[in-house]
């Protein structure tokens, strides 16, 4: 089972049949924006005070290790703190809602994941609207996720997690950042592709779930090479395969899902940053050209790459990114029957 690739060519508008549109009429509106004497005079004054980055998960996952990266390089280069704060729970839309309810002044920001386009389906009564209540800034990373265990699980490879979840239904546990998260969809698309049972245990985030697996109080998660590089070369999680169909450069030595005989099988996490809809142009021109420069910086980029993650993604990347993940994981969640 595959899920689109949001990472093929970073830093560009790929994919002209789907892309070119959002790309073609954003490229002109963001240079008019960069060089109206107007837009230039309030760009300036932004920021005059600290920046708050919500990451509606915990701390230690995938989405609070990027924004204390970013942050850092974003306070170097703007001359003004920008400050990390973790709103987590019920399935990130806890943070998210705060986010929403923000004034749109560019003084509140949102980091968050793949899950972003999925909680729209599986909470059908938030109080905000993914679609028309923020605005993409730009992609901060894509990247294959990696199947983990503890080490005393027993299982070394893909076929013995397959193996033990048909010798045991519903007793091999994973953990997930909450419910609809990108690791519980992930499983799902495992649990059909595979034709195994397993047993969800749900965390406020990836930090918390990851423990978890540590600890052995669960049996597996899919993390983002980020979080996970250093605990697998200390021993204390076992790394099973990744999610990409082929080899990716920053994870050549590790097998894929789908060579270890889950055909087919894909999933391919992102990160992002976002600001409310509404947010002054020159203020999001301004802060998306700083979020490129400081992905390019090479202690951002070294610290991204060196785990296996592909940094980079335009604002109009990111938009179209949104634009095509609703329907594919609504499609998801449909098939999956999660719920709250």
């Amino acid at each position: 089972m595959a899920v689109f690739d949001v990472g093929a060519q970073p830093g560009r508008c790929a994919s002209p049949a789907r892309r070119g549109v959002l790309c073609m009429a954003l490229a002109p509106a963001l240079a008019g924006l960069l060089h109206s004497p107007l837009v230039a005079a309030q760009a300036q004054s932004w920021p005059s005070k600290p920046v708050r980055i919500v990451v509606p998960f915990s701390t230690g996952g995938t989405a609070d290790t990027l924004a204390r990266i970013i942050a850092a390089q974003l306070t170097k280069q703007l001359g003004q703190s920008f400050v990390v704060d973790n709103k987590p729970g019920a399935g990130a839309t806890i943070g998210t809602a705060e986010v929403a309810r923000a004034p749109a002044d560019g003084y509140t920001l949102l980091v968050h994941t793949t899950t972003f386009t999925i909680s729209q389906h599986v909470y059908p009564n938030l109080t905000y609207d993914g679609q028309k209540d923020f605005v993409p800034v730009g992609l901060l990373m894509t990247t294959p996720l990696i199947l983990v265990t503890g080490p005393n699980s027993g299982m070394k490879t893909v076929a013995d997690y397959v193996s033990a979840a048909k010798a045991k239904p519903g007793q091999v546990s994973f953990s997930s950042s909450g419910a609809g998260s990108t690791p519980h969809l992930g499983f799902e698309m495992l649990k059909q592709a595979a034709g195994i049972e397993l047993l969800h245990v749900p965390y406020k985030g990836g930090g918390e779930a990851i423990t978890a697996v540590i600890a052995g109080n669960t049996h597996s998660y899919f993390a983002a090479p980020i979080e996970v590089t250093e605990l697998i070369k200390s021993g204390k999680l076992v790394a099973l395969g990744s999610t990409s169909v082929k080899r990716t450069p920053g994870l050549s030595a590790m097998p894929t899902l789908a060579e270890s005989g889950i055909a087919n099988f894909e999933l391919i996490h992102y990160t992002a940053l976002l600001a409310r809809a509404g947010t002054p142009p020159d203020i999001l021109a301004k802060l998306s050209e700083n979020l490129m420069r400081a992905l390019q910086a090479p202690e951002v980029r070294d610290k991204i790459a060196q785990n296996g993650d592909v940094p980079a993604g335009t604002m109009a990347e990111a938009g179209d990114l949104f634009t095509r993940a609703y329907p594919v994981w609504g499609a998801v969640v449909k098939t999956a029957n999660i719920k709250p």
